[in-house]
């Protein structure tokens, strides 16, 4: 289960990210409060409608500027991005810390600040994830480590929101803030720490529309490749209804506190940590197709019976089950793809993923904050999990005619390795022959 620990670079960015995500969940339900707090105060009646407008705004350019950022991230050294993008996150969070513990800050200005760093992570993201194999040498432990990065994220989540309730509860948004600055640190010095081969990105003297193009038509020309980006696109538009609508389901329908949000997300963390250690556990791709259309349709269901639930603990027991889901299906889609794309243009594709995961986030926030102001948090999460179960089953429908396509690669790479090892000894049989 944790055999991507044994290289060098890929344990010290383990050990970095995992400071940093516990104070990027800090943040995360530090931001969501505050800005409930505020338009309670400013603006009563339109808490939904302004946390979907600063959800829309924080990932928006993800959708807008990722596919681009992967013609970089292919061209560039992808260690010395990732130390730019974390040093500018980490400017952002002292930049909120300051406004907050100041009495400074104003929708707007979060608003601003959440765009500067959709900006940062719309290039972010994508260099972090094609960064994992040049920090896993051996191709059979790419999964593990993916696996491992899901598990990193979503284990700091069973702490970041509980500690961030506490915090907020007995001090304010802004210590939240603070914290999450310093734990940049964590992840640049481990980042500077690391021992990379120069040659690591292959430098073209192609122009950037170029390999866009090229990246699209390579992608979207491959059905599986579409096939699953569509999902993640659909699912992430759906579920992130869910997030977004939190903090009013913690204080209107179960009639809590800052400290019942924390306690939401945290359950959220439990069931997507305890998916990330399924998927560690796993020894192969193959199969990950059903996996992802049962997990995307427990994810459904355990939407739609959560917009249903008025008791706290029945709550927490569905969105633990919705979190495995979730965790469950875009990690093994991100996994798959990796193994699918081609080196070459694997900054490109997994740009495409981060558009389709992050980047349709904002478009889910808008959505679910004008719909839930129109017809209330509960059926518009309802609806959400309803679209998520049909996505399901439609994927589940479509397996058997995307095997044909996936099948090849996976035995050109020795995946499949009884496979793999019958073409072998066949063609060394024809040789044999010939000779």
């Amino acid at each position: 289960m944790l055999r991507a620990l044994r290289y060098r670079n890929y344990r010290l960015f383990f050990a970095g990210q995992l400071v940093s995500l516990i104070g990027t969940w800090l943040t995360t339900v530090a931001s969501s409060w505050l800005v409930y707090r505020l338009a309670s105060e400013q603006m009563p009646g339109d808490e939904a409608l302004l946390l979907g407008i600063v959800n829309f705004a924080a990932q928006i350019p993800i959708f807008l500027l990722s596919p681009f950022a992967g013609v970089w991230v292919d061209h560039w050294s992808r260690h010395r991005i990732l130390i730019v993008t974390q040093t500018l996150s980490m400017a952002q969070s002292f930049a909120l810390a300051y406004l907050v513990l100041g009495d400074l800050i104003t929708i707007p200005q979060i608003v601003a600040l959440n765009a500067f760093q959709g900006l940062v992570n719309a290039v972010d993201v994508p260099a972090r994830q094609s960064f994992v194999v040049e920090m896993v040498e051996a191709r059979e432990d790419l999964s593990n480590a993916i696996a491992l990065n899901s598990s990193m994220v979503h284990g700091a989540r069973l702490f970041g929101p509980a500690i961030a309730g506490l915090l907020i509860y007995e001090f304010n948004e802004g210590i939240c803030f603070l914290l999450d600055g310093f734990s940049f640190a964590g992840v640049i010095v481990a980042l500077l720490a690391m021992r990379i081969k120069p040659a690591t990105v292959a430098r073209k003297g192609t122009r950037m529309l170029h390999s866009f193009t090229e990246g699209m038509r390579y992608a979207l020309g491959f059905p599986p490749i579409r096939t699953l980006l569509a999902l993640v696109a659909v699912s992430s538009l759906m579920a992130m209804s869910q997030s977004v609508l939190m903090p009013i389901v913690a204080v209107q329908i179960l009639n809590g506190s800052e400290r019942t949000l924390g306690l939401l997300l945290c359950a959220a963390g439990v069931g997507a940590f305890a998916g990330s250690l399924y998927l560690a556990s796993r020894r192969t791709v193959v199969g990950l197709g059903k996996v992802i259309a049962g997990a995307c349709c427990l994810m459904g269901a355990s939407i739609m019976l959560f917009a249903t639930s008025k008791y706290l603990l029945l709550s927490l027991g569905l969105l633990t089950l919705s979190g495995f889901g979730m965790v469950v299906e875009m990690a093994s889609a991100n996994t798959i793809l990796q193994t699918l794309v081609d080196d070459d243009k694997r900054g490109r594709v997994m740009s495409l993923f981060t558009m389709a995961f992050l980047g349709m986030a904002p478009f889910g926030s808008l959505l679910s904050g004008a719909v839930a102001n129109r017809i209330g948090a509960p059926w518009t999460l309802g609806i959400a999990g309803a679209v998520c179960f049909l996505a399901g089953l439609t994927f589940a429908t479509r397996l058997s005619a995307l095997r044909p396509f996936i099948r090849p690669i996976y035995m050109k790479k020795g995946i499949i390795p009884e496979v793999a090892a019958g073409i072998q000894t066949t063609a060394a049989m024809v040789s044999s022959t010939h000779d």
